[in-house]
Parts: C-alpha cells; structure tokens; sequence
C-alpha cells in the first residue's frame, strides 16, 4: 500500500502529534508514505473569503506536485481541514471544465498544471476501508479491554463529502476502537460541529459546544478524534469549558492513531503522546509498559 502524503500544516506544529502517531501507525501496517515535495498550505479557512479562486488554486497546486509524483496515486491526508480544501479542488479539477482552466491558468504562474487525477483520501478512510480491523488487530501486542472510547468524527472528514461514511450516523472508528479490546461509547455527538474557530471570535458560542460534547462523553474514558481542530477544542479548553458548566469535565483526548499505535505497543514517545494536552493522569498510569 503506497501513499502520496499531505500532512498539512497542523501537523508540523500545533498537531505534530497526529503526524508522529500517522507515520508510525501506517509503517506498522506496512503502509509507505510518501511525502509530497514542495507542499505548502491548502488555504485553511483563511483563503475563501478573500478568494474563491485563491482556496481552489492553493489546494490545486499541492494536488499538481502529487501529480508529477504519481498521476494515478492517492494523496492520503490526515487533517480533515485539509482534506475538504484539497477534495473541493479535486471536485473542480474533475468535474467543472471552466473551473479547471481557471484554476490552470493561475497554476501557470508557478509552471504547474493539474487535471484530478489523484485521488484525494482522509487517513480515516484509509485505515477504516484499506487496512480494516482485520488487517491492524493481529499487529495489536496489547489490550485496551476495560476503556470505553468515545469516537469523535467532527464535521469535515464527512461533510459536504460523505465518501466512507454517513455523516449523519457515522461508524467507521467503532471496528477500529474494538479492534484494541476497547469498548465504543453510545452517544449521539460524534458528528457534531466542536464549533471550529468560534472559541477565538465568539467565545461563549464555542464553549458552549465544547461544554456539551464533553459532557456527553460523561462515562467514557477517552475520546479520539481525527482532526486538529476538533482535537485542540477538546483538548486546549477544557478548563474554561468545565467552569462554563460548574463541573469537572476533564478527558483524556487522543488522535485515533494514537490509540491504535498504544495498542499496536509502539512507545509513547512515537506517537507524541507528551505533546497532547488533555490527557488525565489515570489514563498515563494504564497505558505503563
């Protein structure tokens, strides 16, 4: 299983975390990664609203050093940010004609030209479709049995692209979780918006979605998620969000590689576990060689 890799700028700095935890798990499945030369930002959520043309153009010139790598690869790309900036491109490339000359024409300024034809995938997808519970439990050297696990999706990875999973009532984590031994947590917040940015410009607003998806992972040990944003919300403002509430709301909160990678027994050092922020003092003293 060979890979064209988007890791994006999260995870070369506030998320570096989930790339060590990606890297490291994909190798152990035997998975290649290769990195994509010359990548640079896909325009975060910065870029559309000063230029449609800037979002698509920024996304499509990473989908174009892709191409020259392997036109007919797959670029697997684990923030979900990231993801729906470079499929919204891909959708352009592929499925508007004007769309991909004018995107062309703005990637001739740096000699570039792209066509689609990579295929764009979240690592969720990957390791849920290609890799599977059959294929990473038999790598798995420890049990997780005796945890709950609340599977966190967010809204991008499935939203407005519903390529694996449905969106509404996704279940792609929950064979990977119960591949560790762990047990999936019941509940009803996986695909509900963490509220994004909204803690920084409508602090109240953003809090307020935080304080209830923490408050319904109430009897689960952890919750994994698959995307930076999501995971800096759960992980950064639990302190304030537990004041909003008047009670503790403390959780251990990891990337899904993370916990596939603890249960794989690779060490906490591989899969950046002294980088996460939330991550309860209980939780350390189980995971203890």
């Amino acid at each position: 299983m060979n890979y064209l890799y988007y890791p994006g700028c999260s995870l070369t700095a506030s998320a570096r975390e989930y790339d060590l935890a990606t890297r490291a798990v994909m190798a152990a499945a035997g998975a290649r990664l290769t990195e994509i030369d010359g990548w640079t930002c896909c325009g975060a959520s910065a870029a559309a609203p000063i230029s449609h043309l800037l979002s698509l153009s920024l996304s499509a010139r990473n989908l174009a050093l892709a191409e020259q790598t392997a036109d007919d690869g797959q670029v697997l790309v684990p923030c979900s940010a990231c993801y729906l900036n470079l499929k919204k491109a891909h959708n352009a490339l592929r499925n508007d004609a004007a769309g991909r000359a004018t995107i062309n024409e703005a990637l001739s300024a740096v000699n570039l030209t792209a066509t689609g034809s990579v295929r764009v995938r979240h690592l969720l997808d990957v390791l849920a479709k290609d890799l599977g519970a059959q294929h990473l439990a038999p790598l798995m050297k420890r049990t997780l049995s005796g945890l709950t696990v609340a599977p966190y999706y967010g809204c991008q990875c499935l939203r407005p692209y519903p390529e694996f999973d449905d969106p509404e009532r996704p279940v792609s984590m929950e064979p990977l979780i119960e591949a560790t031994g762990a047990a999936v947590h019941a509940w009803e917040m996986g695909s509900r918006c963490c509220g994004a940015s909204l803690v920084s410009t409508h602090p109240e607003a953003g809090l307020n979605r935080v304080c209830a998806i923490l408050k319904a992972a109430t009897g689960a040990d952890l919750i994994v998620t698959v995307c930076p944003m999501c995971q800096m919300n759960l992980d950064a403002w639990q302190a304030k969000a537990s004041r909003m509430a008047g009670e503790n709301l403390a959780i251990t909160v990891l990337y899904l590689p993370q916990l596939l990678g603890l249960a794989i027994g690779l060490s906490a050092q591989e899969l950046g576990l002294d980088l996460n922020l939330a991550i309860e003092r209980s939780f350390r003293e189980r995971m203890k060689p």
